[in-house]
C-alpha cells in the first residue's frame, strides 16, 4: 500500500531518475561551474538565459512540508545547489526562522545570523553547493510574484546571481493531490524584455488580482522537472513508510475545507463584481444610444469591446467554477473508494454463531 501511494506521488509530479549515471547530478564540480562564467555571466547577456529548473525529490518535499506547516501564514527558506547550461539544479533545500503574514514574508536579523551559520557548518561538512535561490509559500492564491516579491527577487538577483525564486501553494497541493510550485526569474529595471506573460490561466483570489496584475510583467516562469537519486528513493521509501497510514486515512475535503470555503466565497464576489459590471455597461450603451445615429460607429465598437470583455469574465468564472467542482470531485471520489474498501469488508460480530460452533451444536 505505502509503495503504491509512492508511485502515485512520484507519478503526479513526474518525478524520474533523469541522470543516467544515477547519483552523477549530484557532483559539485567548482571547476565546472567556473567554466559557465569564464567569459562573463551568460545570464547578463541574455536575460532569459535560464530557462528550466531541475528540483530534487527530497528537496522538493522540503518544500512542501514546510509551508503546509505554515498553515495560513507565509513560509521562507533557502534552496542550495548548483547551475548548468541554461538551467538550475536543487539538491536541497532548509527552512528560515522568519515572521510572516498570510500577505507576505520577511527575513529579520534572526534569519541572516541563520543563514551565516548554516552556510559555515555545510561547508565543514564538506557540502560545497552554493545558495542558488529562496522559496515560500503562498497559502491559497497560487504560484506568482507579488510586488514584494518582485523587489526582493530583483535585490537578489543583483547581489547574489545565479539567483531563483520558487512559490508553493500548500493548500491547491492538498486539493489537487499535486504538488502546485513555480519558479521565476525576475527582469532587471528598465529591461526591454518586459512583457505580459502567456502562461496558463490560473485562479487568482479577487483580493490579489491587481497585485497580480501590476506585476506580471516584470518576470517569467522556467519550466520544473523533478528528479530523484539512489539516496532519495530510501528516503522516500522510509517516509512512505512512516507516514502513509495518515495520509491514507486523511481527507482532503476535511482537511482543507477552510481553503474550500474561501474559494466558494471569492467565486461568489467575482459573480457579484461581473454582475455589477454589466449593469454599468447596459447603463453606457443606454446612453451612448441616446446620443442619436451620429455615433452608431462608436456604439457598435464599444458593444464590441463590451462583449469581448463580457466573454472573458464569464469564462474565467467558468474555469474557476469547473475547477472548485474537480477538486470536490476528486475528494469525494477518494472518500467512496476507501468506505468500499474498508467499510465494505465483511466482519462477523461476537455473538454470531460460527459454521464450526453450529455445526457442534448438531
Amino acid at each position: 500500500m505505502e509503495a503504491a501511494a509512492r508511485r502515485t506521488f512520484e507519478l503526479e509530479n513526474n518525478i524520474a531518475l533523469v541522470d543516467p549515471q544515477r547519483d552523477a547530478i549530484y557532483n559539485y564540480d567548482e571547476e565546472e561551474q567556473k567554466k559557465l562564467t569564464a567569459n562573463g555571466n551568460p545570464w547578463d547577456k541574455d536575460e532569459n538565459y535560464f530557462r528550466k529548473v531541475r528540483i530534487s525529490a527530497v528537496a522538493l518535499l522540503k518544500m512542501v512540508m514546510h509551508a503546509r506547516s505554515g498553515g495560513s501564514i507565509e513560509i521562507m527558506g533557502l534552496m542550495q545547489g548548483k547551475i548548468a547550461e541554461n538551467e538550475f539544479i536543487v539538491m536541497d533545500a532548509y527552512p528560515l526562522p522568519v515572521e510572516g503574514t498570510e500577505t507576505r514574508v520577511n527575513a529579520q536579523e534572526t534569519a541572516y545570523g541563520y543563514m551565516s551559520d548554516y552556510d559555515a557548518s555545510k561547508v565543514a561538512l564538506g557540502r560545497p553547493e552554493n545558495i542558488i535561490g529562496w522559496y515560500h509559500s503562498h497559502p491559497g492564491y497560487g504560484c506568482w510574484l507579488s510586488g514584494i516579491d518582485v523587489g526582493t527577487q530583483m535585490v537578489q538577483q543583483k547581489y547574489m546571481e545565479p539567483f531563483l525564486a520558487v512559490v508553493v501553494d500548500p493548500d491547491r497541493t492538498i486539493s489537487a493531490g499535486k504538488v502546485d510550485i513555480g519558479a521565476f526569474r525576475t527582469y532587471p529595471e528598465g529591461s526591454k524584455n518586459k512583457a505580459a506573460q502567456d502562461s496558463e490561466y490560473q485562479t487568482i483570489p479577487l483580493s490579489k488580482i491587481e497585485d497580480f496584475g501590476a506585476h506580471s510583467s516584470s518576470y517569467y516562469s522556467l519550466e520544473i522537472e523533478h528528479f530523484k537519486s539512489t539516496l532519495d528513493t530510501h528516503l522516500l521509501d522510509l517516509l512512505w513508510n512512516k507516514y502513509w497510514v495518515s495520509t491514507l486515512s486523511q481527507s482532503p475535503l476535511f482537511t482543507n475545507r477552510d481553503y474550500s470555503s474561501k474559494q466558494m466565497l471569492d467565486l461568489a464576489a467575482k459573480i457579484k463584481k461581473t454582475e455589477h459590471s454589466f449593469s454599468l455597461r447596459a447603463t453606457d450603451r443606454l446612453l451612448i444610444g441616446s446620443g442619436g445615429s451620429s455615433i452608431s460607429g462608436r456604439k457598435e465598437a464599444m458593444g464590441g469591446l463590451q462583449a469581448s470583455g463580457r466573454d472573458t469574465q464569464l469564462d474565467n468564472i467558468v474555469k474557476d467554477s469547473n475547477k472548485i467542482a474537480s477538486e470536490e470531485i476528486t475528494g469525494l471520489l477518494a472518500s467512496v473508494v476507501k468506505d468500499r474498501i474498508f467499510n465494505g469488508v465483511k466482519v462477523e460480530r461476537g455473538d454470531a454463531p460460527t459454521a464450526a460452533a453450529a455445526e457442534t451444536e448438531r
